[in-house]
């Protein structure tokens, strides 16, 4: 799949734009402040239906308006698409192929996009939930039913939550966790199989990945973390759930907070065997992050039969040139790539017709 077009209206600092581009690799130029990441950031929101940069969508508008507009044509194997969005302080209104629709649910999985980022280096130094959300964004893009079922997660989660905090303060009573109990473990069981199948296809894509940056001298393994006490068989997920449950229920509700579950759950990276969080180099950290990004394009491919839309947001300043010709020989001429960069030496060895070089000024795209 690639993007055709893009039109911005009061996106941020963008007033209007209209962007033919390239199917191949598209080169973003322009000092810091001018509004390259506004653009892909206006990508992966139409992709993902959420910003990663800000939860709030007022921040999105143009100081001066009262709403902003996103609209790209895509052109899929089977099929071409108008996505739209648009959004006020208040509500966001989505279209596909001018046919409106009300849940973001509708929206995701029609534009998959893998973003790259200098912040993905929390992939790996930081806490458990980045972790945890390159999982869910990564499968939620190719499973509607994931996305529902992580949503109807949360809800129970924050429900139970809040039965636990009113147990523990003498405001409910205890009796009542069993119903709670009964959704959390069948919804939750469900996000941990899934999880855990996810995990095992990028066991094989990450590990080639890392291998190929490094010339073979590095070998990554991943592994899914789960916070119950005995994983095994996923035939016996919700047993083992319902059993922590029910073995912990005077420390959650003392503490008021549910301390088994999905929500709670990690990844586990090594690098020859050692622990890349902890003693991993800032190098072999970034090789790592790079070659989770490459597992994510392949395993994205495999699930839809079509690469994603990659989106890489001033990373080239952040990867020394082995791993920049690495990434380039990998998504040449295969994957539609979006990258910012304040400067940016093109390689010799891509073809003129190949990319398209747009220079940013205040928020003003223009193709070179």
């Amino acid at each position: 799949m690639f993007i055709d077009k893009i039109l911005l209206k009061n996106y941020r600092n963008i007033k209007e734009t209209i962007l033919d581009l390239s199917p191949n690799l598209n080169i973003i130029l322009g000092y810091n402040g001018q509004g390259k990441t506004n653009l892909l950031e206006s990508i992966y929101l139409l992709g993902t239906g959420s910003s990663h940069r800000s939860n709030v969508d007022s921040d999105l508008i143009n100081w001066h308006r009262e709403k902003a507009l996103v609209q790209v044509l895509l052109k899929k194997k089977d099929q071409d698409l108008r996505l739209s969005l648009i959004f006020t302080a208040l509500q966001k209104r989505i279209e596909i192929n001018n046919t409106p629709y009300k849940k973001i649910s509708d929206l995701i999985g029609n534009l998959n996009i893998v973003l790259f980022s200098p912040e993905d280096l929390n992939l790996i130094k930081g806490g458990p939930s980045y972790r945890r959300k390159f999982l869910d964004i990564e499968v939620s893009q190719v499973s509607p039913y994931y996305y529902h079922l992580l949503n109807e997660y949360k809800h129970i989660l924050k429900q139970r939550n809040n039965l636990l905090k009113n147990i523990r303060d003498k405001k409910d009573n205890k009796e009542l966790l069993e119903v709670w109990d009964e959704k959390l473990i069948e919804t939750g069981s469900k996000v941990i199989n899934k999880r855990i199948d996810v995990v095992e296809k990028l066991k094989l894509l990450a590990r080639l990945g890392q291998r190929k940056i490094t010339n073979g001298s590095e070998n990554l393994k991943i592994d899914y973390d789960c916070s119950l006490s005995n994983t095994g068989k996923k035939e016996e997920t919700d047993i083992i759930f319902k059993q922590d449950l029910v073995n912990n229920r005077k420390e959650e509700i003392y503490k008021g907070y549910t301390i088994f579950g999905p929500h709670r759950d990690d990844l586990i990276l090594k690098v020859n065997d050692i622990d890349i969080r902890k003693f991993g180099s800032q190098g072999q950290q970034r090789t790592t992050a790079l070659a989770l990004k490459l597992a994510e394009l392949e395993f994205m491919k495999s699930e839809t039969g079509e690469y994603p839309v990659l989106l890489l947001d001033d990373v080239f300043s952040e990867l020394d040139e082995l791993r920049r010709d690495t990434l380039l020989s990998v998504v040449t001429d295969r994957i539609q790539t979006i990258i910012t960069a304040t400067d940016l030496s093109i390689p010799s060895v891509l073809k003129r017709d190949h990319y398209k070089v747009f220079n940013v000024r205040e928020g003003n795209i223009k193709e070179e």
